[in-house]
């Protein structure tokens, strides 16, 4: 099952003095918390749509594995909007996706786990006798987020819409902490910083030198999407020169061509992987799925005891 995080940053940060996503929190910020806590559940696409301060918050993020989405009217529109372009971009990638807005940022990994095990199509964690983030969806309730025509932003389509629902009590004050409320949140950290503690295995291959790893399959996976290089380059933050010379890296170091050329036309050009390039990055991610796994369970064996 493929699990994929919507989270929205796209807002302007109009309730606090700094820019929320870039906050720190902890020795981190705000975005990485959110980020390392959904890798480690094992989600494996995260997109982040931004607006304000886009071109910062991505740089910021930029070797984090993550994709990026604008929404270039953020100044016009609500949270809502920001939310549909992440949901409809993973609609047909992902069997079940998780909402949060950028604001909630100390959730911890194994209320993500304890949400991914009840089936229904909308899934909150309840806290303390309040609903929290992140939202579980499936492709039902995203459906019907994304033809809601009323009031209320996603709270008020989550309302009406046709789609079974679900309450998952959860020990994890962390999935109501808004960071643009402070309060007393020294204990939320410390929790959340123990439940962090894990092994983070980051798979490149080398022959005269590096030439593929995470990042790299990652605009593999984004070209055979969208059908351009360029805006594969985009979405994660890469230059379109440094992404053709990393492409031409690999092709020349792994002996083969990953890339298929189609010159313009009234359309324009456009590229997709070649039969080897799909072989590759599908053998790669089968590859690193199972280092992790490994390196999980040698991380159990070895150092859980005593790392905590």
């Amino acid at each position: 099952m493929k699990i994929g995080a919507a989270i929205t940053a796209a807002g302007m940060s109009s309730k606090i003095g700094e820019f929320k996503p870039m906050q720190s929190s902890g020795s981190i910020s705000v975005a990485q918390r959110i980020i390392a806590t959904l890798q480690q559940s094992g989600v494996s696409r995260i997109v982040f749509v931004t607006g304000y301060k886009a071109d910062e918050l991505e740089r910021h993020l930029a070797k984090s594995g993550v994709v990026f989405l604008r929404n270039e009217n953020y100044k016009d529109t609500e949270m809502f909007d920001s939310a549909c372009i992440g949901l409809r971009y993973l609609r047909r990638k992902c069997d079940r996706i998780l909402f949060t807005p950028v604001d909630i940022p100390l959730f911890r990994a194994d209320t993500v786990e304890e949400l991914l095990k009840e089936p229904a199509d909308i899934v909150y964690p309840v806290c303390a006798g309040s609903k929290g983030h992140p939202i579980l969806l499936s492709p039902k309730a995203i459906d019907g987020i994304l033809n809601y025509k009323g009031e209320g932003g996603i709270a008020g389509a989550l309302e009406h819409i046709d789609a079974s629902e679900a309450l998952v009590p959860i020990d994890d004050l962390g999935i109501l902490y808004d960071a643009d409320t402070p309060i007393e949140s020294e204990k939320l950290l410390e929790d959340h910083n123990s439940q962090l503690m894990r092994p983070v295995v980051k798979l490149s291959l080398e022959k005269e030198s590096r030439f593929f790893d995470q990042q790299t399959a990652m605009l593999l996976e984004l070209i055979d999407e969208t059908g351009s290089v360029k805006t594969a380059c985009r979405r994660i933050q890469m230059s379109y020169s440094q992404g053709w010379k990393t492409l031409n890296s690999i092709e020349t170091q792994a002996g083969f061509d990953l890339i298929s050329r189609q010159q313009g036309g009234a359309r324009g050009g456009s590229s997709s992987l070649t039969p080897e390039g799909k072989l590759l990055l599908s053998r790669y991610r089968q590859y690193e799925k199972a280092m992790k796994e490994t390196a999980l369970e040698l991380y159990e064996k070895y150092l859980s005891d005593i790392l905590k």
